[in-house]
C-alpha cells in the first residue's frame, strides 16, 4: 500500500500532466497543422524554434525558464505585478516546464499523423459543403487522432 506521500506524489503528477496535456492540446494541434498543411516563407526556421527543446540540454531549457518565470524575470515580474501570480518552484512551474519540453513531441505527432492522412477525404468533405472548420473536425482530426 502506499504511503501518504506517494499518494500526494501520484495525485501532484496527476495534476500537471492533465494540466499539462490541457495546455498543449489546442496550440499543439494547431502548429502541428499549420506545419503539415501550409508553405509560408520561414517554416524552416519556425519548425527549428518549435523543436529547439528538444535539441538544448534540460538544464538550459530549465534555467531559461527560471530566468524568464522567476519573480525578476520578465514574465515572472509581470504575473506577479498584474495578477499576484507566483510561478517559480510552484507545481504551476512544473507544468509550465513540462509543456515546454513536451510541445515538440506533440507538434511532431500531429503533424506526421496530419501529413499521413488522406488529404482527398477532407477536400471531399469540402465538395460536398462542409468548411474548413467543420472537415478538419469532423474528417482530418478524427483521421489523424490514432497517431496522436
Amino acid at each position: 500500500m502506499l504511503t501518504a506521500e506517494e499518494w500526494a506524489a501520484l495525485g501532484l503528477s496527476l495534476k500537471v500532466a492533465t494540466w499539462c496535456v490541457a495546455l498543449l492540446a489546442i496550440p499543439g494541434v494547431a502548429v502541428g497543422w499549420l506545419l503539415a498543411r501550409r508553405e509560408f516563407p520561414g517554416k524552416t526556421l519556425f519548425d527549428a524554434c518549435v523543436h529547439l527543446p528538444l535539441v538544448l540540454p534540460p538544464v538550459v531549457v530549465g534555467y531559461l525558464l527560471l530566468v524568464a518565470c522567476g519573480r525578476r524575470g520578465l514574465i515572472g515580474s509581470w504575473l506577479h505585478e498584474t495578477w499576484g501570480v507566483e510561478i517559480a518552484f510552484t507545481w504551476r512551474a512544473a507544468v509550465l516546464a513540462s509543456a515546454v519540453v513536451a510541445f515538440p513531441l506533440m507538434v511532431r505527432a500531429v503533424r506526421l499523423s496530419l501529413e499521413l492522412s488522406d488529404r482527398g477525404l477532407e477536400q471531399a468533405a469540402r465538395t460536398l459543403g462542409a468548411g474548413p472548420w467543420r472537415a478538419f473536425v469532423t474528417v482530418t482530426l478524427p483521421l489523424a487522432l490514432p497517431g496522436v
